[in-house]
């Protein structure tokens, strides 16, 4: 890169924003509700999800139940919930585990966006009857593989990732009533919908950083039957992160925007 020195003859210069007049206020943007954000452990950041919700203007209300934090009541004063992932189990039995699992009724029940990753997914299936359980021969999913977008799928998110990002050993049925919008093969369900609530077993919230941090931590899962190895995760980001990145950006914007369905019957 170069920079030009003669004075700014013939160079092209960066129009700024002009200043305003003294006594002159900004316009304030619209206020919007935060979403409320539950995360597993303490180190744990919203990721990209984090990036894309602040981007449109909400703000975080960051929630750690495993250590003490409550869960609302109702979600009348937040935009929608996100339940992110851990190295826990949804079959856990400690006590954050299964109030975590129960409170999802309250966004059923209000129809609120809600939107499960990875653990919280499957959560989210628990919560709806579907059982959640390792792969029958042990396989694992670390690193990026294929997921094959439904014709529901098509239909919300036009333009889905050819892979995407996982780390999970576990994974669930299809609950019933639900619709299935991708599928893969290992671990044939990988995005469902449930009204105004979503769940996805991949990781779309996942940095360039959190996956230093989670392939150094986490390097004894590379042993394990199915998993890629360290070095294929960033060859492999380098091909899918745009669409993934651009499909999370499409998603986040169309699920905040959903609404109670008695909501919308009654205008």
């Amino acid at each position: 890169m170069s920079f030009r020195t003669d004075r700014f003859g013939g160079a092209e210069l960066v129009p700024f924003p002009k200043r305003r007049a003294p006594g002159a206020s900004a316009a304030r943007p619209e206020a919007r509700l935060p979403v409320l954000i539950v995360l597993h452990q303490e180190s744990s950041t919203p990721g990209r999800v984090g990036n894309a919700l602040r981007a449109l203007g909400h703000r975080l209300d960051i929630r750690r139940p495993r250590f003490g934090d409550p869960l609302p009541q109702t979600l009348d004063q937040h935009a929608g919930a996100v339940v992110f992932g851990g190295p826990m189990s949804a079959n856990d039995p400690d006590d954050y585990i299964r109030r975590e699992i129960d409170w999802i009724e309250i966004p059923l029940r209000e129809q609120r966006p809600f939107l499960g990753i990875c653990l919280g997914a499957q959560m989210l299936a628990m919560q709806l009857g579907a059982r959640v359980a390792p792969h029958a021969e042990a396989l694992t999913q670390i690193g990026y593989y294929p997921i094959r977008p439904t014709a529901a799928g098509h239909a919300l998110c036009p333009a889905w990732p050819a892979q995407v990002y996982h780390w999970h050993r576990e994974g669930f049925e299809l609950p019933a009533g639900t619709e299935l919008l991708a599928e893969g093969d290992d671990f044939p369900v990988q995005a469902f919908r449930a009204g105004n609530a979503f769940g996805v077993q991949f990781h779309p919230d996942v940095t360039y950083a959190m996956m230093h941090r989670w392939t150094t931590r986490g390097y004894d899962g590379f042993s394990a039957p199915g998993a890629r190895e360290r070095h294929h995760h960033f060859a492999d980001r380098a091909v899918y992160d745009v669409a993934e990145r651009a499909w999370l950006d499409h998603f986040i914007n169309g699920w905040l925007t959903r609404r109670p369905l008695l909501a919308q019957a009654a205008e």
